[in-house]
């Protein structure tokens, strides 16, 4: 039986960095109301435990689906939010009875209404208006689920930081509009939705505020930013606005779609100072025809390359790809892995190909085995490997602007440089005597590399 004077939550997060930001929104919504929040789900006072969970793969679905009934096991109540109710809907619901609610990626203000019900009683003490709406529609009181939903970001919540650091990310927009064949983020978010760009502003100076020396822009893709909004693509303005912010020490971008990256940002990430020459393009496969397939632009990535290495000094380009995707064939793979070491990208990701129900790859044939989609994974990976060490051997000698991190109790210092984003790219290890601090930018000379990573001295 729930206690009537609950205060305590715990909040576990799973899934990409634009889910984080949700779940931090989550954090915000009941932080207001009183709640507080903690991020031990063990902690014996916190008898609710929020779980916002990933669905955009099902491994991400597995983990998940872990933590749940890893929670429920315990002797939790447990609130399902995020990607997984929005995926599934009441198939979820009735598998896991035991679930005290749930709540979809575009009803993130309702988890108060149902928190509330579970502790004051839901016909006559429940005060929340969601709660309040649900009462007079004759809804599910439990089940906070838009069927279509539209991602709006909710503008009026203050984010609970739940990540420790000096660098953040900032959520521009919500939604796509894209039908990529693989994705079900146009189901699970909804359409595509710009924040006003002085909100964005206005967010990023609060955040600035609170310490923050790196601003991360994330959105499904950013490079399409305000074309809702503004009926153009406005990215590179808002970098402009962005840029002129006091006490902030880095852009980053995150996430571009190669569609709208014009000579207007480009122009924007050369020339501003505090936005990092760094370009983030998920192109996911070279070959015109596993593209179509895929629904994805076909356009001449080559050359594309080639202009931003000429036009932005020093820019560090990254890329994700997946192997294994319907209808590859050999040739179609050694296109591929041929582009990459023509290519020499400088961070690249590979994933295998998931099959997602609700998809247009779902039914499309010939599926690949799972022994050839990793065995492709590896070999594009064995590549990049090489490309990065020899990347990496190129830089010794140099200085290159880095974040600090932190400070382990040995005295080495862990930061990032200008060309490495935060959990997914390399770190830059250094010995030193100064007195470093989290969020300070440094110049380190490169001294050493391994594959990944870097060794240096300040």
């Amino acid at each position: 039986m729930l206690k009537t004077k609950l205060k305590k939550i715990a909040i576990i997060h799973h899934g990409c960095a634009k889910n984080l930001v949700d779940t931090e929104l989550m954090a915000g919504v009941l932080q207001e109301r009183g709640y507080e929040i903690t991020l031990d789900s063990d902690d014996k006072d916190a008898e609710i435990v929020v779980i916002n969970t990933c669905s955009f793969i099902y491994d991400a679905e597995k983990e998940s689906v872990s933590s749940i009934f890893e929670m429920i096991g315990a002797g939790k109540k447990v609130i399902i939010t995020g990607c997984l109710p929005q995926k599934h809907g009441e198939k979820l619901k009735a598998l896991i009875p035991e679930a005290l609610g749930f709540v979809g990626t575009s009803d993130i203000d309702k988890i108060v209404g149902i928190i509330e019900n579970a502790t004051a009683g839901f016909a006559e003490k429940a005060t929340s208006k969601a709660v309040k709406t649900a009462i007079k529609t004759g809804a599910d009181k439990n089940f906070m689920v838009s069927k279509n939903p539209v991602c709006k970001y909710p503008e009026n919540i203050d984010r609970v930081h739940i990540t420790v650091g000096s660098s953040t990310y900032l959520k521009i927009a919500e939604g796509c509009d894209y039908a990529c064949g693989y994705c079900v983020i146009p189901k699970l978010r909804g359409p595509y939705v710009s924040r006003p760009m002085e909100n964005i502003i206005k967010e990023a100076k609060i955040l600035t505020n609170k310490g923050v020396s790196e601003i991360i822009l994330i959105a499904q893709d950013t490079s399409s930013y305000g074309i809702d909004l503004y009926k153009k693509p406005m990215l590179s303005k808002l970098l402009e606005e962005l840029n002129k912010i006091e006490n902030l020490s880095w852009i980053r971008v995150l996430y571009t779609y190669p569609t709208n990256f014009n000579d207007d940002l480009i122009n924007a990430i050369a020339t501003l100072d505090k936005v990092v020459k760094y370009v983030d393009i998920p192109l996911q496969h070279s070959h015109p025809d596993i593209l179509k397939a895929m629904r994805r632009p076909v356009i001449d990535v080559l050359t594309f390359i080639k202009k931003l290495r000429q036009r932005i000094k020093g820019v560090c380009i990254r890329t994700t790809l997946i192997t294994g995707y319907p209808t590859e064939t050999e040739e179609h793979f050694e296109h591929l892995y041929s582009f990459v070491n023509a290519a020499k990208f400088d961070r690249l990701g590979v994933f295998e190909f998931s099959r997602e129900k609700d998809t247009y790859a779902y039914d499309l044939k010939p599926q690949i085995p799972a022994k050839a989609k990793r065995a492709r994974k590896n070999k594009i990976l064995k590549l990049q490997k090489e490309i990065s060490l020899k990347n990496n051997e190129s830089l010794v000698g140099q200085k290159l602007p880095c974040i600090v991190e932190q400070v382990t109790d040995d005295g080495t210092a862990i930061l990032r440089s200008y060309k490495d984003a935060p959990d997914v790219d390399g770190l830059v290890y250094v010995k030193t005597a100064e007195i470093l601090v989290p969020g300070d930018i440094w110049d380190v000379k490169v001294t050493g590399f391994s594959d990944y990573d870097l060794f240096g001295e300040i």
